[in-house]
């Protein structure tokens, strides 16, 4: 009997498909910190989407080739943080208030949302798709484009947020993607840790330019001006990719309405 190892009373735990089974408390912290991260898994395609998005990369281009592009564009990404942030949090507080988690009848009520915004992604994507530049054709650009040139720090933060919480597609994708980390269940620490790792993927597209535009100085002129030709031309064919495959995904959950 003496040779059997110890367990003390803090390093175990009743598993609660066994009440007599001894599980190590650390399991426990396992499986919480797994949560946290299936919360980010479940709303990853959401964030890459908003994280794709050409209007806003071109704006942030455009914004830091301007004479005060050095304040400007960190002031862009500033109203982006704020109202991306904002909206994704309210998002998903209220989704945990609602307990979309354990509630039946709320977690259809997320099915049957994210089933129609899948369906209406794939009508996006059928008139984008056909809004495609024909061969040899400029594609028309945002009269906003033209103008922002001349925007100060605040007037570029203002547009930052508008481009984060202003803009339909956005808002449906975050709450989403809010409501899908809520669902897992994920709370405290590993509920922020989904939450900011949503935020911070869905900003790369904003962040990648003024990383550039920084680390490669006066360089970073020709790269970004690449970028920004390039995603004005091909805007119309990224936007369908995305559009169908994030509404594969979301069609593929809300189908779990009718099981």
């Amino acid at each position: 009997v003496n040779n059997l190892p110890h367990i003390s009373p803090d390093s175990r735990r009743e598993t609660p498909d066994h009440p007599f089974r001894v599980a190590p408390a650390h399991a426990a912290e396992r499986t919480l910190e797994a949560m946290g991260w299936s919360a980010f898994g479940e709303a990853l395609p959401e964030a890459i989407t908003i994280a794709s998005s050409p209007p806003a990369i071109v704006l942030v281009i455009l914004l830091l080739g301007a004479p005060r592009g050095r304040v400007t564009g960190p002031a862009f990404f500033g109203g982006w943080l704020v109202g991306l942030t904002a909206l994704t949090s309210v998002v998903f507080l209220l989704a945990d208030v609602v307990d979309v988690a354990t509630d039946a009848d709320v977690a259809d009520g997320v099915d049957a949302f994210q089933l129609g915004l899948g369906l209406l992604l794939w009508f996006l994507a059928l008139r984008q798709f056909r809004k495609r530049p024909g061969p040899g054709e400029t594609p028309a650009t945002p009269k906003l484009f033209a103008t922002v040139d001349a925007f100060g720090p605040g007037k570029a933060f203002v547009l930052g947020l508008a481009a984060s919480v202003a803009n339909p597609k956005n808002i449906a994708l975050a709450v989403s993607g809010g409501t899908s980390m809520a669902r897992i269940g994920a709370t405290g620490a590993d509920a922020v840790a989904a939450v900011i790792l949503f935020i911070a993927v869905a900003s790369l597209g904003v962040v990648v330019p003024i990383v550039v535009s920084f680390a490669m100085g006066d360089r970073s002129a020709d790269v970004l001006g690449s970028w920004k030709s390039w995603l004005i031309a091909n805007t119309a064919t990224i936007m369908t990719v995305l559009f169908l495959v994030l509404g594969a995904k979301l069609v593929g959950s809300g189908l779990a309405l009718f099981s």
